[in-house]
């Protein structure tokens, strides 16, 4: 594991409690150095809001130290304090439902580490803590023809590997880290093996586009002075291109193909593939979880969606429509 990512983790400014913490789920739980960084965030924050609330600080909540936050300050955390914290997010933070419920899931599992693993607590003040209730929404994503303009308007120096970029997300529906942890030896012949959610290693199968995209970027992708050898997306200083590289071309090309959208980011792209894929290919559910490396069927659900041509068309064909 590259040290920088390591680093995304474990920190000397954070409570030992928390570092312990943070391992935990990292080693033994085997969450992904994302999930593991995520769950940093969250509890940091909550414990500095509680340590400026609870001291009567003055103190900027970001300026906060929390390194001495012992069992004993733990101990002190009622349930009525955390809905504190959800209320400060919400309010002040303007923190959205979803936002809210990764923070709420963040501090059931860290509270649920000190009650059952470090055995710290003999009373979960967040055993009962509710989750806010998140309403379905239908993923936003590229009809085919917006998403033939997006291939067309790859140019520059650099459009061999955007253009490979672009297409892997289109056709395959690869997560925004997924694709740019691609190795080239991980490639052999239509098949892509690549490390998704809580680390688990699944197979991407290539189709023709997708291989003579990326066959096209290897005869100009750097030889000489190449950092990460295996990697096969390259940023300009010849090493693994990072997500937020990937996030701007993105966003250039939207903006090139005149779609003008701050919603279409790498994980619509993920969203056109997967709804493509179940609009014109006519795959069942099953097959696109797989594709999209969900643990669960009801999230692949949410493709299952009608577009308005077709209600549309329904209300159309209705026989008295005459």
């Amino acid at each position: 594991m590259e040290s920088h990512k390591l680093e995304l983790i474990f920190d000397d400014n954070l409570p030992p409690i928390l570092n312990d913490f943070l391992g935990y789920m990292f080693t033994v739980k085997g969450k992904s150095i994302n999930t593991v960084a995520g769950y940093k965030i969250e509890i940091r924050l909550f414990l500095k809001y509680l340590k400026k609330i609870k001291n009567r600080l003055k103190n900027e909540i970001e300026d906060i130290d929390i390194y001495d936050v012992d069992e004993e300050f733990i101990k002190s955390i009622k349930l009525n304090d955390i809905y504190s914290f959800i209320n400060y997010v919400s309010i002040k933070r303007n923190n959205s439902n979803y936002a809210r419920a990764r923070k709420t899931a963040a501090i059931r599992s860290f509270f649920n580490y000190l009650e059952t693993k470090a055995k710290i607590l003999k009373e979960n003040p967040a055993r009962e803590l509710e989750s806010p209730k998140i309403n379905k929404r239908h993923p936003i994503y590229l009809t085919l023809e917006q998403s033939k303009a997006l291939l067309n308007s790859i140019n520059g120096r650099n459009k061999e590997r955007d253009y490979a970029i672009i297409v892997l997300f289109l056709n395959c529906g690869l997560r925004l880290s997924e694709l740019v942890n691609i190795d080239i030896s991980k490639i052999k012949g239509d098949t892509l093996t690549v490390i998704g959610k809580g680390n688990k290693e699944r197979t991407v199968y290539l189709n023709e586009l997708v291989i003579k995209a990326i066959n096209s970027y290897l005869t100009v992708r750097p030889k000489d002075g190449v950092i990460d050898k295996d990697a096969l997306f390259l940023s300009e200083r010849k090493k693994r291109i990072d997500k937020r590289t990937v996030e701007l071309l993105v966003k250039k090309y939207i903006v090139n193909a005149g779609l003008f959208d701050d919603k279409y980011t790498p994980h619509k792209l993920r969203h056109t593939a997967a709804t493509l894929m179940y609009k014109y290919g006519r795959v069942d559910i099953r097959t696109l979880q797989h594709i999209l490396g969900h643990e669960s069927v009801s999230t692949t659900q949410i493709y299952t969606h009608l577009d308005d041509e077709i209600l549309r068309d329904a209300v159309k064909s209705n026989p008295l429509n005459e």
